[in-house]
């Protein structure tokens, strides 16, 4: 599925996951979305004539096998500059952590900001990657996810195991 427009070529592959299919996009340099498509068919697409998706493919099957806790891989989600401070602090939260909306507005330097970083937490294109699972109400209840809350427990109640595993396992 390779899109060529004027000056961008788009890469395109939907794979399995356990919280379902998920459709990856690259520009050919950048993973540039990162999608929970549900029962979508999968297919692997440009997976093999892009490197950015096979690596990404590579680094999602790692970390879904407890293998990899951090993703390494070059990101391009677009967005204004307050997203992209948002999305930017969104990979700092550690894994199997959580972290409330106003804890990463104050983070960021925006205290008062928490319901824009939760607006921009919404519009993060690059799930999973950029991990907005990760944050959650400041009751602390998950609340709010673009996968639904059904995926973010399955993501967070696996980093969980995994870490629990590597630190008394």
């Amino acid at each position: 599925m390779t899109s060529q427009t004027s000056a961008t070529t788009t890469h395109t592959c939907t794979i399995g996951s356990p919280v379902g299919a998920l459709t990856l996009r690259s520009n050919g340099t950048h993973l540039t979305q990162l999608h929970f498509t549900g029962d979508a068919p999968l297919d692997r697409g440009d997976l093999n004539d892009d490197p950015v998706l096979t690596a990404a493919v590579e680094q999602l099957d790692a970390y879904f096998a407890g293998e990899r806790t951090e993703f390494d891989l070059p990101l391009d989600p677009g967005g204004t500059a307050f997203q992209r401070r948002v999305w930017a602090a969104l990979r700092e939260i550690p894994y199997a952590e959580t972290e409330t909306y106003g804890e990463l507005a104050r983070r960021i330097g925006s205290p008062t900001a928490s319901r824009a970083v939760g607006a921009a937490n919404g519009q993060n294109p690059i799930a999973i990657v950029v991990p907005c699972h990760r944050v959650v109400g400041a009751n602390g209840k998950l609340v709010g996810f673009g996968g639904g809350v059904d995926r973010k427990v399955v993501l967070l109640e696996r980093e969980a195991k995994v870490r629990l595993e590597r630190d008394f396992g």
